[in-house]
């Protein structure tokens, strides 16, 4: 993400504006930018549970101080503990009021969920996911709301009577939507794009989808393939789009042999995730020893964690 002001449009707020940034105030897309909330979820945390209030310029600009910052990184921390954002506020003064029972939330916002794809209804489906989406950064809502959401569909469609049905539905919605969010991130950005592939034979991975949003939610561009390349292919789509590093998904078993030459041409860092790192972890850790810049992880939060340590978003 660009870190240098924006100076044309600071030129337009004012010079009350102006001033208070030379004092240390920070704008919303500043405080975005540190603590990983979007703008859009800042305002709703002020405007609907009062969690974080800025200061205002006389033109309604928003204003942070450290300590706001400091105040959203704590919201975070209980809601990485799966407290529910309507909870969040008697806890920041108040840790030691803590009850497990204020997850329930998730629990409750997950059967909601869980109603809209037996229904095949997609419109619930949709306003659900925008609320949630309006309240929460995008790494809570996948640990704490859209990965529990799977398991339990996972769980729901085994060896049940339209499942595949379910699945169908659900999954392409999954990759409309995020796929359309993953779109108009894309035309914001103009750097290199880290290019994720779908290594398995499952169409419409989800995690995979859930990867690519995460990561483009990062202010990173993505070009997702939503199946394999051939060896020589992944080269030559790495030199095509420059890509800043390769991400290869899969839940399934894979060929860790074929490895070196799939890779063979590929300078960037490249990442193999998914459960295929469970099942074939001892062969795939020794690749790593043999082919330069590989890592491995075993889920998508992971392979996030590992894409922000390395620099790569």
């Amino acid at each position: 993400m660009n870190n240098t002001p924006d100076t044309s449009a600071q030129e337009d707020l004012g010079a009350d504006f102006k001033k208070a940034l030379d004092e240390g105030w920070l704008p919303i897309r500043e405080v975005a930018r540190q603590t990983g909330v979007n703008a859009i979820t800042l305002r709703a945390w002020e405007r609907r549970y009062g969690l974080v209030v800025p200061q205002r310029t006389p033109k309604g600009h928003r204003l942070y101080s450290a300590e706001h910052v400091q105040r959203i990184l704590t919201i975070l921390t209980w809601l990485n503990r799966g407290v529910a954002v309507s909870q969040v506020k008697p806890l920041l003064d108040t840790p030691q009021a803590f009850n497990e029972a204020v997850a329930n939330d998730w629990q409750m916002l997950r059967q909601t969920l869980l109603a809209s794809i037996t229904r095949l209804d997609e419109r619930g489906l949709d306003d659900s996911v925008n609320q949630a989406m309006a309240l929460y950064p995008p790494r809570t809502l996948c640990e704490q709301l859209l990965l529990p959401l799977l398991s339990d569909l996972e769980q729901r469609w085994r060896g049940q009577f339209g499942a595949q049905m379910e699945r169908a539905f659900f999954f392409s919605w999954l990759r409309s939507k995020f796929g359309a969010r993953i779109y108009h991130n894309n035309r914001q950005l103009h750097a290199a794009p880290l290019l994720l592939i779908n290594h398995s034979d499952l169409p419409l991975e989800p995690h995979l989808w859930l990867c690519a949003w995460l990561i483009s939610s990062a202010d990173c561009p993505v070009q997702v393939f939503d199946w394999p390349l051939p060896t020589g292919e992944l080269a030559l789509a790495v030199e095509h789009l420059q890509a800043r590093g390769v991400l290869l998904y899969s839940s399934r078993a894979m060929q860790p042999g074929q490895l070196p030459k799939l890779l063979t041409g590929i300078t960037c860092p490249t990442l193999i995730v998914g459960s295929t790192v469970c099942i074939h972890h001892a062969e795939l850790s020794a690749s790593t020893t043999e082919i330069a810049d590989l890592y491995l992880a075993e889920d998508l939060l992971s392979a996030h964690q590992a894409l922000v340590q390395r620099g790569l978003i």
